[in-house]
């Protein structure tokens, strides 16, 4: 099974209100496993940058005036996500400005019904607990020490990693690969993906001392009932 996990940067909250998609980062994972394949690109928002979003993910209006619109990367995306699931966190805030950039070029929008919301898998796998993507990394032992600010591509990896945890825990294929597996990621991090390891089989037949024991104990019995 193919499955987009993906995350976004934006201008602000709401594009209704004039807030655009600066940045977009996605992996792909088949049967829950990387495979290696991403897209990540920045956009020009052709609007100024608040600084309270710059303090976020540090995207300057500077940075992104040599940038690409939206719409010359349209397809591309398109391309990339095919008619797969796209899970990202709190999805239905980077649905909204995905759809509304598609609409601004003349593209139909993404249907909802290929979100996979891992705040709302979250919330039922652990109710009454803090769901940011920083709390969750930490609930499941998950290095995040080179996120410094946050970017679409890092997080979409870091997002990958809690997505298999929240579905269960352990990488599906990964029975017959090497004793590891280490990706490289375009933002420079290595995901070290561990196969289980088995224990081999304990030993269970008697010895020749247990089976004269039991051999005697059972000389000693009268009329057993498998005699009758």
């Amino acid at each position: 099974m193919r499955e987009i996990i993906f995350d976004t940067e934006t201008t602000g909250f709401d594009p209704k209100n004039g807030d655009r998609l600066v940045e977009i980062g996605c992996i792909e994972m088949v049967n829950r496993v990387l495979t290696g394949r991403t897209f990540h690109a920045y956009f020009n928002p052709c609007r100024s940058m608040p600084a309270e979003a710059e303090a976020v993910h540090g995207l300057s209006e500077a940075f992104l005036a040599d940038k690409p619109l939206f719409e010359t990367r349209a397809l591309e995306f398109l391309d990339f996500i095919g008619d797969s699931p796209l899970v990202a966190h709190n999805a239905g805030f980077d649905f909204n400005f995905i759809n509304f950039e598609l609409g601004q070029c003349g593209h139909p929008p993404v249907g909802r019904d290929r979100m996979i919301d891992t705040v709302a898998l979250a919330k039922v796998r652990h109710p009454g607990a803090k769901l940011s993507l920083d709390a969750l990394c930490s609930r499941y032992g998950i290095d995040r020490s080179h996120r410094t600010k946050h970017g679409a591509l890092l997080d979409a990896e870091l997002l990958a990693q809690v997505y298999v945890e929240l579905r269960g825990g352990r990488q599906i294929g990964l029975e017959l690969v090497a004793e590891s597996l280490a990706v490289s990621t375009q933002s420079g991090a290595v995901l070290t993906l561990r196969k289980r390891v088995f224990r081999q089989p304990r030993p269970h037949a008697a010895s020749a001392d247990e089976l004269a024991a039991h051999a005697a104990f059972v000389a000693t019995l009268e009329n057993p009932l498998w005699s009758s």
